[in-house]
C-alpha cells in the first residue's frame, strides 16, 4: 500500500489552512528567509500555527529553505532550520549541498526541483547522501518517472502536476542575474522568460516580433494523475506560493476530489496520507483559477501545446465566439451563461490580449462597461474571472472532519463513554454517577447531543447506544462528556503523529563509498560557499567553480530548456524534417536591447540560450511583477 500525497502551495498562514481544509495532504510554506519565493516568507510562529492545524488532520508541512547561501549566511540558516525543527515541521526543501555539512537536527529533507533532478543517477545519488523525497524535473516523461522508481523505490517522488512552468530547467536559468542581477537561485526570480522578444536571424532580420517566445502555458496533470501514481509517483505538487488563496482553495479542491476517486478505484495499492472527510460548498473547477491556457508538458512526450506566444497573463476558460458585434453590446454563439462583472477577454488583430469588464448580460446579449474597439465577428472570448465563481471561494467554501464513533455503555458506577476516530485513536471517559431510569425513551437525546461536533474537527460516523437499560442521562453531563472526549482524543491525535526523523550523521559517515563526481565541477552546481565545496570535495571533486551569482562568467548558457523554439515554429529536423531556413545562429532580442544566441541540440532535444554581451545591470529598468 502507498502513500500518496497532495502537495499545496501555501503563500501564508491563511493560504496553508485553508490548502489542507480542501484536501492537500501536505502544504509547503517558505520559511522567513532563503526560500525561492522570496516575496512568500513566514514567520516561525505563523508556520508553528500551521503545523498545529496540520497535525491534528496527519497532514505535513513543508517548509522551503531553498535558495543557494552566502557563506555569512549559514550560520543563520543553521538556526533558522533548528527552530524549524523545534516546532515540528515535516520537512525541509533545500537546494544548496552545503546545508549538508552542517550540525543537523534530525529532520528529513527533501531535494528542490532546483537541483535539477532529471536522471537516476542523480536520484540514487541524493538518496545516499540523506534525501528521503525527491521533487523532478517537470520536463520528464511518464516513461523516465517509471524508470527512476523502478531503479530506486525507496525514494518518495514528487512531481509537480499544477501550475507555471520554468521554461528551463529548474536550478538552470541564470538569465534574471545575467539582466537584472536578481538570481532566481536566491529566489529573486524578475520572470524574464516571460517578457516579449524579437527572433533574429544572424544577419539581424526579424522572424518574429514582439512575441513571448519562452513563455509557456501552465501545467494540468488533472487528467493524468492515475498514470503518474501507476508511475511510481508518491507526491503530487500544485505550484503557486505566490498565488491568492481563492486559487489554492479551488485548485486544491479539484485534485483532492480526482485523487480520491482514483484511490477508490485501486483501494488495495494506494491510500490518502492525511485523514478527514472534507465536504465542498462549491463545484471546483481549474478553468476558473488564473492560468495561460494548459498543457501535459512533455509527461506524454514532445507536443507543441506547450508554448503561448501571445500572452503571460491569465487567460481563464473559453466561453464562445462573438457572434455579432453592434455599438454597445456582441452576441455569442455557445458557450456558458455569463453574469455581470465577468471578467472577459481576447487576443485582438495584433495579437494582442485585450480585456474587459461585464457589466449586464441578458437575452444573449452581453453589455461591457467599455466597448472594446478592437472586438470582431470571430473573436474567441475567454472568462478570466468569474464574478459568481468568485462569491463562492470568498465565504467559507469547505470543511473538514476526522469521522468518529462514539458509544455508550453503563458501569456498576456510572456510564463509559468510548470515542474512536478513523485512524484509531481513542478516547475514554469513565463517568461516575448514580442511575436512575428515565420516565421517556433516551436513545435519541442520547445521539444528538453525542453528535455535537460542530468545529471541533471532528464529525460523527457513528453512535452506540449499548446502556441496558432506559437510563435517565442529564443533557448536561452528555455535554460535559462530549468535551472532554474531544479534548482528550485532539490531544491523543497530536501525541501519537507520525512524526519521521533521519540520522543525518549515519548518511555522512557512508556517503563518500557510493558515488564519484567528476574531477571539475562547472558553474552550474551553484556552490556559493565553502561547505558546499567541501561537500562536493568529499565525492571527488577536485576543482568546483564559484556560483555563476559570483562570477558572471562570459558566453555560458543562461538558461538549457526542453523547450524548443525551432520545434515551435516548425523546423525541428526530426518531427517536421525542415531546416532552419534563415542564417544561423538565431538569436533573441528584448526590447531594452539585450540579445542572447540560440543554440539547438538536436540530438538531445535541448535547447540553450547564451548571453551575448555582458551588461548585468539594466540602468532604470523597471523590473516586472512577478507572474507566478
Amino acid at each position: 500500500m502507498r502513500r500518496i500525497e497532495l502537495l499545496a502551495p501555501a503563500k501564508d498562514l491563511e493560504c496553508g489552512i485553508e490548502a489542507i481544509r480542501h484536501g492537500a495532504d501536505a502544504v509547503y510554506i517558505g520559511a522567513p528567509k532563503y526560500g525561492a519565493r522570496s516575496a512568500a516568507g513566514n514567520s516561525v510562529e505563523d508556520i508553528a500555527q500551521l503545523v498545529e492545524y496540520a497535525h491534528f488532520y496527519h497532514a505535513r508541512v513543508y517548509a522551503t529553505v531553498n535558495t543557494i547561501v552566502r557563506d555569512e549566511e549559514l550560520g543563520d540558516v543553521a538556526q533558522l532550520i533548528n527552530e524549524l525543527y523545534q516546532i515540528h515541521v515535516d520537512a525541509l526543501i533545500v537546494q544548496d549541498m552545503g546545508i549538508l555539512e552542517l550540525d543537523l537536527p534530525p529532520i528529513p529533507l527533501h531535494a528542490s526541483t532546483q537541483m535539477d533532478n532529471r536522471t537516476s543517477e542523480k536520484v540514487g545519488f541524493l538518496s545516499h547522501v540523506g534525501f528521503n523525497q525527491v521533487v523532478l524535473a517537470r520536463e520528464l516523461s511518464l516513461k523516465e518517472i517509471r524508470r527512476i522508481h523502478e531503479q530506486h523505490p525507496q525514494v518518495a517522488l514528487e512531481v509537480f502536476v499544477h501550475g507555471a512552468l520554468c521554461v528551463s530547467y529548474s536550478g538552470q536559468c541564470y538569465m534574471s542575474e545575467a539582466c537584472f542581477s536578481r538570481s532566481a537561485n536566491r529566489g529573486e526570480c524578475s520572470q524574464v522568460c516571460r517578457m516579449e522578444f524579437d527572433l533574429e536571424d544572424d544577419l539581424g532580420n526579424k522572424i518574429v516580433r514582439g512575441k513571448h517566445l519562452l513563455s509557456l502555458k501552465d501545467m494540468n496533470q488533472l487528467d493524468s494523475l492515475e498514470d503518474l501514481l501507476e508511475a511510481g509517483v508518491s507526491s503530487l505538487k500544485i505550484e503557486g506560493r505566490l498565488k491568492n488563496v481563492d486559487y489554492v482553495k479551488n485548485v486544491t479542491a479539484a485534485y483532492s476530489q480526482r485523487l480520491n476517486e482514483i484511490i477508490s478505484k485501486h483501494p488495495d495499492e494506494y491510500e490518502r496520507g492525511s485523514s478527514g472527510h472534507v465536504e465542498l460548498t462549491f463545484t471546483p473547477d481549474v478553468r476558473k483559477s488564473f492560468n495561460r491556457g494548459f498543457t501535459h508538458y512533455f509527461l506524454y512526450g514532445r507536443n507543441a501545446d506547450i508554448f503561448s506566444f501571445d500572452t503571460p497573463k491569465a487567460m481563464g476558460e473559453p466561453v464562445g465566439r462573438v457572434k455579432e458585434v453592434f455599438t454597445n453590446h456582441f452576441t455569442m454563439s455557445g458557450g456558458p451563461e455569463l453574469h455581470n462583472g465577468d471578467g472577459l477577454c481576447f487576443i485582438d488583430g495584433n495579437g494582442r490580449l485585450q480585456g474587459f469588464r461585464l457589466n449586464k448580460s441578458e437575452q444573449g446579449r452581453h453589455y461591457p462597461l467599455e466597448m472594446p474597439r478592437s472586438l470582431t465577428q470571430g473573436c474567441e472570448i475567454y472568462r478570466n474571472f468569474d464574478q459568481q465563481f468568485d462569491k463562492l471561494l470568498h465565504a467559507p467554501s469547505a470543511t473538514r472532519n476526522i469521522l468518529v464513533d462514539i458509544s455508550i455503555t453503563d458501569t456498576a458506577t456510572g456510564f463509559l463513554l468510548t470515542m474512536t476516530d478513523e485512524d484509531g485513536h481513542t478516547a475514554n471517559i469513565d463517568f461516575k454517577t448514580d442511575k436512575e431510569l428515565a420516565h421517556t425513551h433516551q436513545s435519541d437525546n442520547i445521539r444528538m447531543q453525542l453528535s455535537k461536533l460542530g468545529g471541533t474537527g471532528f464529525a460523527v460516523r457513528s453512535v452506540e447506544n449499548n446502556l441496558s437499560k432506559n437510563w435517565f442521562i442529564p443533557s448536561s453531563m452528555l455535554s460535559e462528556c462530549r468535551r472532554a472526549l474531544v479534548s482528550q482524543l485532539t490531544a491523543s491525535r497530536h501525541q501519537y503523529y507520525p512524526q519521521l526523523y533521519l540520522d543525518h550523521k549515519e548518511h555522512s559517515a557512508q556517503r563518500s563509498s557510493y558515488f564519484r563526481m567528476d574531477s571539475h565541477l562547472g558553474y552550474s552546481y551553484n556552490v556559493m560557499n565553502e561547505k558546499a565545496e567541501d561537500f562536493y570535495h568529499h565525492h571527488g571533486a577536485t576543482h568546483v567553480d564559484k556560483a555563476f551569482e559570483l562570477n558572471h562568467y562570459s558566453k555560458v548558457a543562461l538558461m538549457t530548456c526542453k523547450h524548443c523554439i525551432r520545434y515551435s515554429l516548425g523546423w525541428c529536423p526530426s518531427i517536421h524534417h525542415k531546416a532552419i531556413p534563415y542564417p544561423l545562429p538565431l538569436h533573441l532580442r528584448l526590447a531594452n536591447g539585450m540579445s542572447f544566441q540560440l543554440d539547438f541540440n538536436c540530438a538531445k532535444c535541448l535547447m540553450t540560450i547564451y548571453a551575448e554581451d555582458r551588461r548585468a545591470i539594466v540602468p532604470n529598468k523597471k523590473l516586472p511583477k512577478s507572474r507566478r
